[in-house]
């Protein structure tokens, strides 16, 4: 028999950005556990793929457990006069974010809880080794991003699309070609990206206009913070 967690996992930046969305449009006060609204949260964190069943305990993001994550991030607001709670360094980093740019925040918040009603991370599991981890997308958003890319061959199709319109497989942003320098180790190697973020897409089909051919080099640095450059914000980036 398998011995219960100790304690619940800790936060990650998805379930902090859905949290700091509710009490950003509460008026960046905290809630409580018998509001509908937190209510509705807590069944939606307990739906998402993040946290193995085995990790959590039976009171895993329950109505309480929200409560005092608002709590969390209503007194770690600069504004706020009182004694802050015991909050940590992510809800700094996502209340940051919220006060820097709201409406893409609420956006990525949006597009969460839109995925997760429409059962898009279902069967989403397992780590994402080709984006930056130090860029504040949300990580089931960015692993939703990589799934429809490979399940539906998009970056098969992309350098087939540039390979019949005559031009080399190279980097985008900053010219790389990886069989220039590889040679054939480097033939038809290159890592694909969407020019536009899952959360500004919403529903819409992914078009091959929307995929950038990019070294990994470039692609970190597009990923490295948010607002992301696009691929030409960041070869004139180069430029320069």
């Amino acid at each position: 028999m398998t011995e219960p967690a100790r304690r619940n996992p800790d936060w990650t930046a998805d379930e902090v950005i859905l949290a700091c969305d509710l009490v950003a449009r509460n008026g960046w006060r905290q809630l409580e556990d018998s509001d509908p609204r937190v209510i509705e949260l807590s069944a939606l964190l307990q739906r998402l793929p993040i946290h193995p069943l085995y990790l959590r305990r039976p009171d895993f993001r329950n109505p309480n457990g929200v409560a005092r994550k608002t709590a969390d991030i209503a007194t770690a607001h600069p504004d706020y006069r009182g004694v802050p709670t015991h909050g940590g360094a992510t809800d700094r980093r996502v209340i940051t974010a919220f006060l820097a740019n709201s409406s893409e925040m609420n956006a990525r918040a949006e597009a969460l809880r839109s995925a997760a009603a429409g059962g898009e991370f279902d069967g989403i599991t397992g780590p994402v080794d080709d984006e930056d981890e130090g860029a504040l997308e949300g990580r089931l958003l960015i692993r939703l991003h990589v799934t429809r890319e490979r399940s539906r061959g998009l970056r098969q199709r992309k350098l087939e699309a540039v390979q019949r319109s005559g031009q080399v497989i190279a980097c985008e942003a900053c010219g790389f070609d990886f069989e220039q320098t590889y040679g054939e180790r480097g033939h038809g190697y290159i890592e694909c990206h969407h020019v536009l973020p899952l959360h500004a897409i919403g529903d819409r089909r992914t078009r091959l206009q929307d995929l950038a051919l990019l070294c990994a080099n470039c692609h970190r640095m597009i990923h490295v913070r948010s607002p992301w450059l696009t691929p030409a914000e960041l070869r004139a980036v180069i430029q320069r």
